[in-house]
């Protein structure tokens, strides 16, 4: 194996360049004569808008217009829409960039100042005079079907924006009229607000000469905002939009939806013909950042005398906030099928309606359906065990879906092509030391401690069918460019790439360089999200890779006077088979920009563009185990241990797959032990600063121990299976098995999200 190809665990590339501040994050972008935005929000989750004057704010210093509703109707552009629809039932609102006669969550964009400076923006924002006429608000998920619940939308009197259904109802209703045991559990998934490290900041630049928009954004889709802003705001043609997106400080399915805020950036630009700038400001981002989670599921798991599983039940209710986003309706629905888990459950049935609430809009985040679902199985699973008085790892045993089995049709939408379950278990088992935990156990009680000890065996579904392009470009010194259609928010694109074409194409990656995000230098782009980067956007570098090899081997038969069959290739060297006549890499790049140097139909340069859509989506899996310790006293939580078992196919780079694991693991510890976003009864986010937002912090974990036990799916020709989403969709449930395995003995039988230590120490003392 070369010392730069796939499998090595090479440090990032990129890392140098954004450690000693060479970056380009979204707010770095500047351009001359830029004006700045402020968005002047709703105070009020619910109410009528009666009057806007704006008479004092316009004449301010500084203030070259202030932009309302009423005004972007006018110019006849068009609503934010939502990405996909499940039915025609489905209720779509309009939804423009600003509020149009009443706002329904608190933040809402009211109006769009620009001013010369943010200061003078904010001081104009100030001197507008509103009146609202309030309306009662309607914020909890559990109740927002409820006939008594305030209606968001008129038209929605029960708030429900859709409903749909997936699965075997009748197969799954016989399964409960026969199970010996039946186990049920509510679980309301809470609220997560996405922060990242950079800000949502966004620059417009309208163009009056060629009447071109450009956006600069940090994103997960340039390709699809641009085909957003251009069909569904603007109304023009595609090329007339041009999206560049840089480095991305974070974004965990934050940035993957359009904002009202990039659409009022190239609406104000081309109204004023100068560049305009937005930038939050992070208690602004708490209000109008697009949200996480926010669930209301009732499961319940049907059961025989023997412990096998025969049949499962979920009722969700999926809060989307007052609006539906451009892919907020998709959690609740596109994963659904995770809820098999790794089980031969031979019926499901899932029920979900998506609902509105009188709050921040939700969006994808990191897992998108997939950690909340794991959480259930999972739950149920260690319920069952406890009603049969079985060992939970020995019951998942015997339910699993074993290797041989496999391609394996589960009872809930997915089929899964390949994975060996029962070895991950194993392995997480003996990598946490199941056996030894009672020792453990009992030597907490000796220093007035608690432990537990909790499972995870997770599945869940990443890159699947969806166009993805790519393309290398070898000039005339031998160096290469890749461009991709997707765009990385810290995943480590432009080392994995790298790797990729320095192993076909035999260089160091010192002579290649990665560029993502501008949608006017690579024509089709996908994006990243779901997991898919590796498996579509990995998968077209290599068919670009290879082309590139191809092309070359023409161009040397030809200088080197032999059949392209005689041509061999290896360690960046074209040789005839069974001579020493050869040429390099370098000198085939060189000879094929010169006139006259290609064979007959050969096109000069090697530039080779190549796209890749898989036929089917493909399965990471793996097993979590997580113990924990806690104080009865004050009802902290210490994770003790911590251990991974992950199969994401191929391993790119080991290292790279390590980080990726140990991120995700810790955002859902987070939402296990302290995240949650609270509104009040009427609307307010009272979780709207790190005040009252806790995340996790080095101090809340432990070392991690990974163990990698790949099995390589069919789906790709790089045999990858995703991993930016795994550790999240684990770590929720194993966590919080754990800590309730903990609480049993303390007489307490469950616990809701997020398990803190104010609810923990208040569970103990009600059970005592």
């Amino acid at each position: 194996m070369g010392e730069f190809d796939v499998g090595q665990p090479i440090p990032r590339t990129e890392d140098p360049r954004l450690l000693t501040g060479g970056g380009r994050y979204s707010d770095d972008y500047n351009l001359p004569h830029q004006l700045r935005g402020y968005v002047l929000r709703s105070p009020h989750a619910h109410a009528e808008i009666t009057t806007i004057d704006l008479a004092l704010a316009s004449t301010m210093p500084g203030v070259h217009a202030i932009l309302t509703a009423e005004d972007y109707r006018a110019d006849g552009h068009g609503d934010l829409q939502c990405g996909s629809r499940w039915n025609d039932r489905q209720y779509q609102p309009p939804n423009p960039p600003l509020a149009l006669g009443r706002v329904r969550h608190v933040g809402e964009a009211v109006a769009f100042i620009i001013a010369d400076t943010i200061d003078q923006a904010k001081d104009a924002a100030e001197a507008i005079q509103i009146d609202y006429a309030e309306l009662p608000a309607n914020t909890i998920t559990a109740v927002a079907m409820d006939e008594d619940t305030p209606a968001v939308w008129d038209e929605r009197e029960n708030n429900e924006c859709f409903y749909e259904q997936r699965g075997y109802p009748e197969e799954t209703r016989a399964a409960f009229e026969v199970a010996d045991i039946v186990v049920e559990r509510v679980f309301p998934i809470t609220r997560t607000i996405t922060n990242t490290i950079e800000p949502r900041s966004y620059l417009g630049d309208y163009n009056p000469m060629d009447q071109r928009y450009t956006l600069y954004t940090g994103c997960h889709y340039p390709h699809k905002i641009r085909e957003q802003m251009a069909t569904e705001v603007f109304h023009v043609a595609e090329q007339d939009v041009r999206v560049i997106a840089g480095d991305v400080g974070g974004s965990f399915g934050l940035r993957g939806s359009v904002y009202p805020e990039q659409v009022l950036v190239m609406w104000a630009s081309q109204r004023l013909a100068r560049p305009v700038k937005w930038t939050a400001e992070r208690s602004e981002a708490h209000l109008s950042d697009y949200q996480g989670r926010d669930n209301y599921s009732v499961a319940k798991l049907a059961i025989d005398a023997d412990g096998n599983f025969l049949g499962m039940h979920v009722r969700t209710l999926a809060a989307l906030g007052a609006f539906v986003t451009t892919g907020g309706n998709g959690p609740p629905i596109n994963n659904l099928g995770t809820l098999a888990g790794t089980y031969k459950t031979p019926a499901i049935h899932v029920e979900v309606s998506g609902v509105f609430t009188n709050t921040t809009p939700t969006c994808p985040y990191r897992g998108a359906g997939r950690p909340e679902a794991a959480y259930i199985i999972e739950s149920l699973v260690e319920a069952a065990a406890q009603k049969l008085g079985r060992d939970p790892a020995d019951l998942r045993r015997q339910n699993t879906i074993s290797p041989d089995a496999m391609p394996f049709k589960t009872g809930l939408v997915f089929t899964y092509d390949c994975g060996e379950f029962e070895n991950n278990l194993n392995d997480g088992l003996e990598m946490i030391d199941y056996a030894g935990f009672e020792a453990r156990r009992a030597e907490a009680e000796t220093r007035g401690k608690i432990r537990g000890i909790g499972i995870s065996n997770t599945i869940e579904r990443a890159g699947g069918p969806s166009m993805e392009e790519a393309t290398v470009r070898i000039d005339k010194t031998g160096n290469i460019m890749v461009l991709a259609g997707t765009i990385s928010q810290g995943q480590g694109h432009d080392t994995v790439y790298k790797q990729i074409v320095a192993e076909q194409l035999g260089v160091s990656v010192d002579r290649i360089r990665v560029r993502e995000g501008d949608t006017d230098q690579q024509g089709i782009g996908g994006g990243t999200g779901g997991s898919r980067s590796a498996t579509c956007g990995g998968s077209a570098v290599l068919r670009a890779s290879l082309a590139a090899i191809e092309k070359a081997k023409r161009l040397a038969a030809h200088q080197l006077e032999a059949s392209v069959d005689d041509i061999e290739f290896a360690d960046g060297t074209f040789t005839i088979a069974g001579t020493d006549r050869s040429m390099t890499l370098e000198q085939v790049a060189k000879v094929s920009y010169a006139p006259g140097k290609q064979p007959e139909g050969v096109d000069a340069g090697i530039d080779e563009r190549a796209t890749f859509s898989p036929s089917a989506a493909n399965y990471p899996n793996g097993t979590h185990a997580c113990e924990v310790e806690i104080d009865p006293d004050t009802g902290e939580i210490e994770i003790k241990a911590y251990v991974i078992v992950d199969d994401v196919g191929t391993v790119l780079n080991p290292l790279l797959l390590k980080g990726q694991i140990h991120g995700g693991v810790a955002q859902g510890v987070g939402q296990a032990i302290m995240e949650r976003a609270v509104y009040d009864g009427v609307g307010q986010n009272v979780s709207g600063s790190f005040m009252d937002y806790a995340m996790p912090r080095a101090q809340d974990f432990t070392l991690f121990d990974v163990k990698s036990n790949p099995v390589p799916t069919q789906q790709n020709p790089l045999g990858v299976k995703g991993a930016g989403e795994a550790g999240t969709v684990g770590a929720l449930p194993a966590v919080m098995n754990a800590i309730e395995h903990a609480l049993r003995g303390a007489g307490v039988e469950k616990i809701d999200l997020p398990a803190s230590p104010e609810r923990v120490w208040q569970a103990l003392q009600i059970a005592s």
